[in-house]
C-alpha cells in the first residue's frame, strides 16, 4: 500500500537535493526514506531502490538542463550561442553538483532514447549550424564541444583550478574563444584518403 504523501516525483526531488548537498554516492533508498521519516520499504511502492533513484536524478537533471539550454540559446548564434551553452552547463553544475554527477552516468539505450538526452544533442547541433558544419565534421564538433565543456566543468568542480592563476573564469572565456575559432576553421581529414 503506497504511503500517503509519498510520490515518485517527491522522492526523486529529495534524492536530487541530497545528491547536491552530500554527493551522488549519498543517494540511497535508505537515506531518502530517512528524510521522509519512513522505513525504506515504504518507498518501494514508488521507486525501485537506490539504482532507480539515481537514474531518476539523472533524468531530472537532463530535463532541467535541456529546458535551461533551450531558453539560453533562443535567438543566439555563433560565439554567443556557444558561450550560452557552455555557461548554462557550468552554472548548473556549480548550483547542482550532485545532479550534474548523476547526469554523467550511463543510461541503458532505451532509457537514454526516452530521456532529454536527445534534446541536448539537438540543441548542441543547433549551435553548430551557425558554423556551417555537417556530416562527420558536425559529429566531431559535437564531441569536441562536449569534451571541452564537461572536462572543464568536472575539473573545476573537483577543485582542479583552485590553486593557480589566472582565475578559472578567465580561462573559460579564452577556451570558448579558442573553440569558436576552431569551429570557424574546421577541416576534416579522411584518414583512409591520407594514407593513399
Amino acid at each position: 500500500m503506497p504511503r500517503a504523501g509519498l510520490t515518485a516525483e517527491r522522492l526523486t526531488l529529495a534524492a536530487a537535493e541530497l545528491a547536491d548537498a552530500e554527493g551522488l554516492e549519498a543517494v540511497t533508498a535508505a537515506a531518502v526514506a530517512r528524510g521522509f521519516g519512513v522505513r525504506t520499504a515504504s518507498i518501494y511502492a514508488h521507486v525501485g531502490g537506490t539504482p532507480d533513484l539515481r537514474r531518476r536524478v539523472s533524468l531530472l537533471a537532463l530535463d532541467e538542463t535541456a529546458d535551461l539550454l533551450a531558453d539560453a540559446l533562443a535567438g543566439r548564434s555563433g560565439r554567443d550561442a556557444l558561450g550560452a551553452l557552455g555557461d548554462t552547463y557550468r552554472r548548473y553544475a556549480s548550483s547542482h553538483p550532485g545532479r550534474w554527477a548523476a547526469m554523467q552516468t550511463l543510461l541503458d539505450a532505451a532509457t537514454a532514447a526516452d530521456s532529454a538526452g536527445p534534446r541536448h544533442a539537438d540543441l548542441l547541433r543547433a549551435v553548430l549550424r551557425g558554423y556551417d558544419l555537417s556530416g562527420d565534421a558536425q559529429t566531431h564538433a559535437v564531441r569536441l564541444v562536449g569534451s571541452v565543456v564537461h572536462g572543464f566543468v568536472d575539473l573545476e568542480l573537483g577543485g582542479g583550478f583552485d590553486h593557480s592563476t589566472p582565475a578559472a573564469t578567465s580561462s573559460w572565456t579564452a577556451i570558448l574563444d579558442a573553440v569558436h575559432h576552431t569551429l570557424q576553421t574546421w577541416t576534416v581529414h579522411d584518414p583512409i584518403g591520407d594514407q593513399q
